[in-house]
């Protein structure tokens, strides 16, 4: 499959952003959680989730246009979705277990059950693996309209009566008090606007590109007016709703900053950056490394005596000294599959 810069680069900034966010959130004191760095840090870290998400749906979105061209068997393309999806819920669970391993001696088996953002990736995606039985012509379409439905039912679902509902199935799909983080409703509606995009960005022909990336300039700018125009109506359509957890216009507001940052990473990699090496393009590459392993470091055991205990510059350099050492991992694992690659074609 072949990659885009601007993808790498843009998936090595949302791995930045979500680094500072996990980083700051384990190790700044809590008497200092209330002020404007601290806050600021994790504002900016919401963003990192929403990227992982879409572009988890634009990799889906590339394959499925692949897909529709080797197989030609509608429920063949669907059940190959399907195990891909498998696929990245085994992870999920692999990291929950790893996760778990390196806490202990001060480990929870509830750890393992925890709904994160690889358990709701691997979920969504299996959800939506039916988006490969649907033609290429209306697949973005039909993606589009499945990421505004999951959007739009998200404050009614949410305001069920939950209560006779397992914990663990509450905490899959609906945002509540549980310890999950990315229920199906609403987290699932950035990977259907990713797969939209990914097949747009797929089919987009290399002489049209920039004017494509214009169009999602002022798709993005659209997004966000109209987020949060609604957002700010003294009225709303929903008896209850958290612009937080819940609101349609967060969604959108997000895919439309999304979007633009996606623009943005074309601008850069296509005309302000050269060909030589990249350390975010290099994080990029590695995220899901990057990810596993750095959860590990800022929430492990070996972190403890200065969990929640450092000042806001010492958490800054705290921060700085993890996000070097993944660069300085995924520059290794780099060049390490390089010299696999050169190995191989010469023997």
């Amino acid at each position: 499959m072949k990659r885009f810069p601007f993808l790498d680069w843009m998936r090595g900034l949302a791995v930045v952003i979500m680094i500072q966010c996990h980083a700051f959130n384990s190790f700044v004191r809590m008497d200092l959680r209330e002020g404007g760095p601290y806050v600021l840090s994790q504002f900016i870290g919401g963003m990192a989730a929403p990227l992982f998400l879409f572009m988890a749906g634009m990799t889906t979105g590339f394959q499925m246009e692949s897909l529709e061209r080797k197989e030609a068997v509608v429920w063949r393309r669907w059940w190959i979705s399907l195990g891909r999806a498998g696929y990245i819920l085994a992870i999920a669970f692999t990291f929950r277990f790893t996760n778990w391993l390196f806490s202990v001696p001060h480990a929870s088996l509830t750890e393992l059950t925890k709904v994160d953002i690889l358990n709701c990736m691997g979920v969504g995606l299996g959800a939506l693996a039916v988006t490969a039985v649907v033609p290429a012509a209306t697949r973005a379409r039909f993606a589009v309209m499945a990421g505004l439905g999951i959007a739009a039912v998200s404050p009614l679902l949410t305001n069920l009566d939950w209560s006779g509902t397992p914990a663990l199935l509450q905490e899959y799909l609906v945002p509540g008090q549980a310890r999950g983080h990315f229920p199906f409703f609403p987290w699932v509606a950035y990977v259907a606007f990713g797969i939209a995009a990914g097949d747009l960005v797929k089919r987009a022909s290399a002489e049209r590109f920039e004017r494509f990336m214009q169009w999602n300039v002022l798709i993005g700018f659209g997004m966000i007016l109209t987020g949060q125009y609604f957002s700010n109506l003294p009225y709303s359509l929903y008896t209850k709703s958290s612009f937080w957890t819940d609101s349609p216009a967060l969604i959108v507001i997000r895919v439309g900053i999304i979007l633009l940052m996606m623009a943005g990473s074309f601008l850069w990699t296509e005309y302000c950056v050269g060909p030589g090496w990249s350390w975010m393009l290099a994080m990029g590459k590695n995220s899901l490394m990057v990810y596993w392993v750095h959860v590990m470091i800022v929430y492990g055991s070996v972190v403890r005596p200065i969990k929640r205990a450092l000042s806001i510059p010492e958490a800054t350099l705290a921060t700085l000294v993890v996000t070097l050492m993944m660069i300085a991992m995924s520059a290794w694992w780099l060049q390490r599959k390089g010299r696999k690659a050169s190995m191989k074609a010469a023997g």
